[in-house]
């Protein structure tokens, strides 16, 4: 759900506003995020970068592009998640392409949930879930079938994502009213709690999906903690980004996270063709795994 660097954005001529990004600090910092986040940023995208970065300078209070290269180098690790939040154009809403959600509704939520009333568990993984609208939709349909069945079922939903302002606002649950313009009346009475006084405008989640959604930091190039394998993943909007030798890492390591005949949700400018032989294609980016 991160969409990073994104092209639509612009900034001001090279040291408008504050230190210039040398051409060896850009190198340096193209070859970090390639690295670290399998992102491949082009030349031009040398003013997008230095507009987004002065902001991490002035709250480290550092002199310059230089040092905050240098600061890279000493602890990438302590760094990473805020140069992702920096250069992060986080496009999400609730109910985004909504045929994923009418495929969990009709057809995959209903056969898990009949499958599992004996035992086993369900897990649905939102990687790349920017600030919560997608793990949180995926929630209110799950909710909601689990409420047909009338059955306990040992179901959740994994939320990882790498920014740590995006993950913040997903722990919050809360939203501006404007922000749910994908959901039905229905679901805004049922599954948000209308906020008062100082929060007039804005709308919390019901705690019933925050039981559900469990919130974690991740870097999706780096190691996986996750024990368990995973019924569908939802990895929308993510990959459109990222070279081709990590794409087909990414998928690889998807499908050693699925269980046999997992589904994969991509975004809808995304596509595996050519990239992974793990899975069949057998919807609007929606992949199985074929074993």
């Amino acid at each position: 759900m991160n969409a990073l660097v994104d092209s639509g954005d612009a900034v001001g001529p090279a040291g408008a506003a504050g230190p210039s990004l040398g051409e060896a600090d850009f190198a340096f910092l193209r070859e970090f995020v390639l690295q670290h986040c399998g992102i491949s940023l082009g030349d031009h995208k040398r003013q997008l970068v230095q507009g987004r970065l002065l902001r991490r300078l002035r709250a480290l209070a550092l002199p310059g592009f230089a040092a905050y290269c240098d600061l890279l180098r000493r602890d990438p690790e302590s760094e990473l998640g805020e140069l992702a939040s920096c250069i992060s154009t986080n496009v999400t809403s609730f109910f985004r392409e909504m045929h994923h959600y009418d495929m969990l509704v009709d057809e995959l939520l209903p056969r898990w949930l009949e499958a599992k009333r004996a035992g086993g568990r369900l897990r649905i993984w939102s990687a790349g879930c920017s600030t919560g609208e997608e793990p949180y939709a995926i929630a209110m349909v799950l909710a909601e079938a689990l409420g047909r069945i009338g059955t306990d079922v040992d179901a959740k939903i994994l939320a990882t994502d790498l920014s740590p302002q995006a993950l913040a606002t997903a722990r919050k649950g809360v939203y501006p009213v404007d922000r749910l313009g994908g959901v039905s009346e229905a679901r805004r009475k049922r599954w948000f709690l209308r906020g008062e006084g100082s929060f007039d405008g804005y709308a919390q989640v019901h705690p019933r999906l925050r039981e559900l959604v469990t919130i974690q930091p991740l870097n999706l190039l780096h190691e996986w903690p996750m024990q368990g394998k995973f019924d569908a993943i939802f990895c929308r909007n993510v990959v459109i980004y990222f070279d081709k030798p990590t794409k087909q890492r990414l998928f690889a390591r998807y499908a050693g996270m699925l269980e046999s005949r997992g589904y994969l949700f991509l975004g809808h400018s995304e596509s595996m063709y050519g990239l992974s032989e793990d899975f069949d294609l057998i919807g609007r980016t929606v992949y199985r795994k074929r074993s």
